[in-house]
Formats: C-alpha cells, structure tokens, sequence
C-alpha cells in the first residue's frame, strides 16, 4: 500500500501495543516502523531496474525480518526513551507488529509480498489497490483522533480499535468483492464459449466497483473489465502473444535477464517492437488511458542491450495522465 496508509497502520498497532503506557509516541514509533520495510525502494538508486524490482517487497517484508529487526530497533528506541521506563522488549514488541502488519497489507494488493522469504514464494491476493481512499481515510481519521485523548482512557482505546476494525472489515469486504467480481468474469466466458488457461482479477485504481481481469488463452491474453454497476455484458479485449516473434538475444546474460523479468511477471507478459525497440508489458496491472484516445499499460519496460547485457528502464508517464485516469476511471465505476 502507499506510505500514508502504512504510516497509519503502523500507528495505530503502536497505539494498541503501547499507547496507555507510552502515549502519542506509541503512534510515532508505530508509524517509523510502519514504514521501514519500504525503505526497500533505495535499491533502484544503486542497482539496475530489474535487480531493483526483484528486491521491492523481498527481504524486508518478511517475518524474518520483523524477527531480526525488532529487538535492534526495540533496544535502540528503550535507551532513547529510558525515562519511560518500559524495557526493551516492550519497545521491540511494538515494532515487531508495526513492521509485521505492513506486508500483511501488502499481501491483498496486485504486486504481493515475499512475507515467507527465503522462500520464492509471493503472496498476493490482488483484492485491493495500492491506494484506496475507503480503506485510509476512515482509518485516518481514528487514528488522528485518538492522539488527542487522554493515553489512559477507555474511549482512545475505542477509537483506534475502531479505526482497526473498520479498515481490516474493508479489507476482507475486498476479498469478498473480488469473489463476486470473478464470478462475473467466469459466466461470461462461459456464456461467451471461450476457453482459458488462468484468470486473474484485481481491483481497478482507487476503489473496489470496478474489477479489470486478465484471461490467459492459448494464442493470446484477454483483457476486460467489469463494474458491479454494469448493465451491458462484459466485454473481452484480445492481446495476441505471439510468442515466436519475440527477440532471441545471443548472449546469455541477456537472456537470462529477460527470464528474470518474466518470473518478475509471474509468466503475465507481452513483448513488442516499436520503432526499432523492444518493449515489455508486465500485464498484472492493467491498462490506463492516454491522450489521442489511446491506452498503454501501466508498467511497461524499454528493453536495450548496453555493453552486450540486456538492460529494462521503465518508461515515463506523462502528469497529464493521471487527470485523464481519474476522469476516464470514474465514468467507468459509474456503469457502461
């Protein structure tokens, strides 16, 4: 999830860990380790993009990292708060939990976590968006109004479980809709006649109305969307693989890095030339418009060979894309 939102999870563990005993600094240190396994993100200023992108979401939301990481940090932040008297363990006890829960939010979101690393395993239940207002917001608001009661009371100690409750009870609401959203997707590919391999669904940006799918088929991928406001019958755009014409690239350490970036994908994936360049799309996230009517996915990569060695570099999305994307995403969520 986005750093705001992980900031209030955080918080609001700290504050049901330690918050009688230490108060608003319970929050504080909840919402510094709310926000420590992200510092991840450092890795694409001293690293290529893939090796970087291999590493967001790894080591550092692990359990073992929680394990590691809390009693160093509990020890650290006892001798800076010794007048508060309240150990070390307690203090690691709270990190712990504020480092812990936030890859278990990452969890329900589209690019997962390797919470169970060393293990190659990717938790991902793609139920919620990396940013969803209904999610924060309320929890926002708990949050910040808890710091303004009296650390001892029983009504603080309601609103941040408050807070809590509302945003875990969205959240499984999420896994719920996502059944739902599925369930439409599968009818009308049986309705349709259309064979598949896979399908996978995902919220689209900013909210659980609208579900966007990808359907692996034999020669292509489909592509749809649904909103649970939708009257007309779902939709399904078709991607061609065409996977023969794909770029064989001799030397080796090219070719394993493109395999990184399918594994990267989990197999979800288009390659295609433009203009004398390679391009892939990693699909997992879906399309968003841009100007001229047209649309492009979110993540796709410019493919160069430097020096003999495969290189991937993100490409830029315009600012003026996102107005276009919130436009273009609402009138969607309203129905078709």
């Amino acid at each position: 999830m986005d750093s705001l939102t992980q900031i209030v999870l955080g918080a609001a563990v700290g504050e049901a860990v330690l918050g009688r005993k230490a108060g608003n600094k319970a929050q504080l240190y909840g919402a510094i380790a709310g926000t420590i396994p992200d510092l991840d993100v450092i890795a694409r200023y001293f690293t290529d993009t893939i090796t970087a992108t291999e590493i967001h979401r790894g080591f550092s939301h692990s359990v073992l990292f929680a394990v590691i990481a809390s009693p160093v940090l509990g020890w650290i932040v006892n001798r800076m708060e010794h007048k508060l008297n309240l150990g070390w363990r307690s203090w690691a006890w709270l990190f712990f939990w504020g480092i812990f829960t936030h890859p278990l939010l990452d969890a329900f979101t589209t690019w997962g976590t390797q919470i169970f690393y060393p293990f190659d395993y990717r938790v991902a239940f793609n139920s919620i968006f990396v940013i969803d207002p209904l999610y924060t917001l309320p929890f926002l608001i708990c949050t910040i109004w808890a710091m303004f009661l009296k650390r001892d009371t029983l009504s603080r100690k309601r609103m941040n479980l408050t807070g809590i409750v509302l945003s875990s009870s969205y959240l499984l609401l999420s896994v719920l809709l996502k059944s739902m959203a599925l369930g439409q997707f599968e009818a009308a590919l049986k309705e349709q006649n259309i064979a598949y391999n896979e399908i996978s669904t995902r919220p689209a940006a900013l909210n659980t109305i609208l579900w966007n799918a990808n359907v692996d088929t034999q020669d292509a991928y489909l592509i749809a969307d649904y909103s649970f406001f939708d009257s007309k019958p779902i939709s399904f755009k078709s991607y061609p693989k065409n996977r023969k014409r794909e770029p064989n690239f001799t030397n080796p350490q090219s070719q394993q890095n493109l395999q990184r970036l399918i594994y990267i994908s989990q197999g979800w994936y288009l390659m295609e030339e433009k203009e004398g360049n390679w391009y892939f799309y990693d699909l997992r996230f879906g399309l968003m418009p841009v100007a001229n009517g047209k649309e492009q996915f979110v993540f796709s990569y410019l493919l160069k060979e430097e020096n003999g060695v495969l290189t991937a570099q993100e490409t830029e999305k315009a600012p003026r894309d996102a107005g276009l994307l919130l436009e273009t995403l609402w009138e969607r969520v309203k129905g078709n």
